[in-house]
Parts: C-alpha cells; structure tokens; sequence
C-alpha cells in the first residue's frame, strides 16, 4: 500500500486532480449513504446543487492531492504551486510578537495550507497542527510523518497534543486547526452550524483565552485543472466572548463565511453533525432561540 501511494506521488498535479475528480463522482454514484449526507448538509446549509455540485469533484480531488502533499521529497518545495492573498495580515500578526491560531474548514486543500506556510514563515515562527491519529497502523505512521517537514510540526489530537501547542502560542509561534472537526467526547459543546446543532470543539477559543494568540482565518484555494492553490487569509470577524458555548458558535459563524466564499471545495460529505454517544442531542429549539 505504501509502495502504491509512493509511486502515485511521482504522477503531476494535474493528472492526479483528473484522477480525483473521477473518483469523486464514482464515489458519490457507488454510496448511498455519502450522498445523501452530502446532499443533506449542503440544502440545509441553503446551497443550491448548482453551487455545491463542484463539491462532488473536489472531494475526490482532495484524496487524490494527498500522495503530492504527503509523500513529497522533502527537498521539493510546495511555494512554487502556491500563491498568497491576503498574507500581509499573517506578516502583522506575527510582528505583534504573538502567537497566531489559524483556524481553516475542511474546505479546499487544507493539507497544502500548513505546507505553504510553514516554507514561508517557518524560519522564524514554526507552524504546529492539529490532527486526529488514524486507526490502521500503516496510516498511523504515515499521517504522523507526512504532516511533519522543516518548521512544521503534528500534534495529536490528545492532552499532550493541546500543551504542544500551548507552549506554541506562548513561544509565538503559529498553530493551525480545522475548528469544524467534531471534537472527541467531552472536548466539546453544542452550537448552531448553519442552523444546525452541531457539536463543536472547545478547544480554539481555549487556546486564545490561555495565551493571548491573535486568530486569523485562511484556506487552501484549489485552482483548476491542477494549477496549483491560492492561500488566502481574513481577519476573524468578531472578538471571542469567554462562554464556551457563544465563543463556539462565534467559530462556527466565521466558518460558515468561508464555506459561503466557495461551497464547490466545501467538504459537504464530511460527517459535521455526528452525535457523541455521551452526549445527548440538542433541539432544534436551541437554535431558534440563538437566531432571535
């Protein structure tokens, strides 16, 4: 198996987007259950399906991408396939002297985003990420080395995972995280996303509140026919109150923005409003008080 995505990450860019868009339609056809998942958060999110269709494509896209991304010589660099927007609010934040919490959905390229900056900052602020350890001991070892590269560490999703990157932020360093990932059980409150209750990480405004970290929003633009990425970068919307619950739903405002900017690299398929076993569900009530 690790010969196999070793020997996909030498094929170009763009073949391996064609592949992936292929997969992603094949993918959708074969599964009944991803499609209606898919189709269900998108038109409750108030996408039209000539909006999200792209979404479909780029799903398959984004499984395809990862040999380039992960299985990369390490002396190959990712800048050339990268273009920057917006990153003049990266270089401010950092000169505050302050951490910096870049939060990104599971939208677009979101493997390519750390990539790209750590080769750009990382020389003088490393970027640590979050990520969830796989099941398989293959992939386990794979995900975790892969992720790792000059100036770019992995924390796991664990205890020891959220004081590496505490002691990030205080040392002001950059910390990147998919806000949007259901968080384990425990580690998370119920909050409106797109109208939905959603059970959302804790954990971005924990880490703000404990070290001071300025919070910016970006995402991996995956340009067509595999020309590469743009890597974007906003100002977070609004301050982050102190209650878990309003500071979560704060987070899931802003990615709802982003999502809004491109629902075709949206992933729609992901599984957003899983409900933890230990944790009861939320009416839909709730959601209606939050809008009034």
């Amino acid at each position: 198996m690790l010969s196999l995505f070793r020997w996909f990450s030498r094929l170009p860019l763009p073949l391996l987007h064609a592949i992936g868009g292929v997969l992603g339609w094949v993918t959708y056809a074969a599964s009944p259950t991803y499609r209606r998942r898919l189709r269900a958060n998108a038109e409750r999110a108030g996408v039209p399906a000539s909006a999200w269709r792209g979404a479909v494509a780029s799903a398959g896209r984004m499984v395809a991408e990862l040999p380039f991304l992960w299985a990369r010589p390490a002396g190959v660099p990712i800048l050339p396939k990268v273009r920057f927007e917006g990153e003049a609010l990266l270089s401010e934040a950092l000169a505050q002297g302050k951490g910096v919490l870049l939060l990104t959905p599971h939208m677009g390229c979101f493997e390519v985003t750390a990539q790209a900056i750590a080769e750009r900052f990382g020389a003088t602020r490393p970027i640590t990420v979050l990520y969830r350890p796989a099941r398989q001991p293959w992939l386990r070892d794979l995900v975790r080395t892969s992720r790792e590269r000059t100036h770019l560490f992995a924390a796991p999703a664990t205890l020891t995972g959220v004081r590496q990157m505490i002691r990030a932020l205080r040392r002001g360093e950059m910390v990147g995280l998919l806000p949007d990932q259901v968080p384990p059980e425990g580690m998370g409150v119920w909050a409106p996303f797109f109208g939905q209750p959603a059970y959302t990480m804790t954990l971005a405004a924990r880490l703000v509140q404990q070290t001071g970290a300025v919070v910016l929003l970006t995402w991996g633009d995956r340009l067509p026919n595999g020309r590469g990425y743009v890597q974007r970068f906003f100002p977070f919307p609004e301050s982050l109150p102190d209650d878990a619950a309003e500071s979560a739903a704060a987070i899931n405002r802003a990615m709802e923005g982003l999502i809004r900017q491109c629902p075709a690299q949206y992933l729609w398929g992901y599984h957003r409003y899983k409900q933890p076993r230990s944790q009861p569900p939320v009416d839909d009530s709730a959601v209606d008080k939050d809008k009034q």
